[in-house]
């Protein structure tokens, strides 16, 4: 990692993750995380979904720059109606953070003018330097999802102290589990 590039946006925390109850469940590790391309990253994203069985419940987590990622796609319409069953977008970065990273800026969020194409749903810190907009006003009220707002929860990366997160993985077994802050 660079020193100019924001934590945020590690290796690490660029995957989106796909979940499922079976402990083998895939994680497509994306190319070039330290200096992602966009157009790359869609086309990686369609493949792995194009592999997934067609049956089985598909529950999608995306983090950071993977949740803008997942938004280009559906803005793009490469991401349609039974793709996921469900999808959990975990603190999406804001523009004007994204804007001061040449890097990484065109991964910024498409217009938020087209509908989601399954159950969606939001996690964010209340202090995410990397949405100091918010979340909830930034992506979950455009979109009209429901968001989790955590307290003191920053960007829910390694550096706020969210590694293995019950709440997430009781999510992805149950819909209607509540997303709460790491114990």
């Amino acid at each position: 990692m660079t020193q100019h590039k924001p934590a945020a946006l590690t290796p690490a925390h660029q995957n989106a993750l796909e979940r499922t109850p079976a402990a083998a469940a895939p994680n497509p590790q994306l190319p070039d995380p330290d200096d992602p391309d966009l157009d790359t990253w869609l086309t990686e994203l369609a493949r792995h979904l194009g592999r997934l069985p067609a049956t089985g419940e598909r529950v999608v987590i995306a983090h950071s720059a993977s949740a803008l990622l997942w938004l280009h796609a559906v803005s793009r319409g490469l991401v349609r109606h039974g793709s996921a069953d469900r999808v959990l977008l975990v603190a999406p970065p804001s523009a004007s953070v994204l804007g001061h990273h040449p890097e990484v800026a065109e991964f910024a969020a498409p217009a938020l003018e087209f509908t989601l194409p399954g159950p969606t749903r939001l996690v964010a810190g209340d202090d995410d330097p990397y949405c100091p907009e918010g979340a909830r006003e930034t992506f979950g009220e455009p979109l009209g999802i429901p968001a989790d707002i955590l307290p003191r929860a920053a960007h829910l990366d390694l550096d706020a102290g969210y590694g293995s997160w019950p709440a997430v993985l009781d999510w992805c077994l149950d819909p209607d589990a509540r997303i709460t802050p790491r114990p």
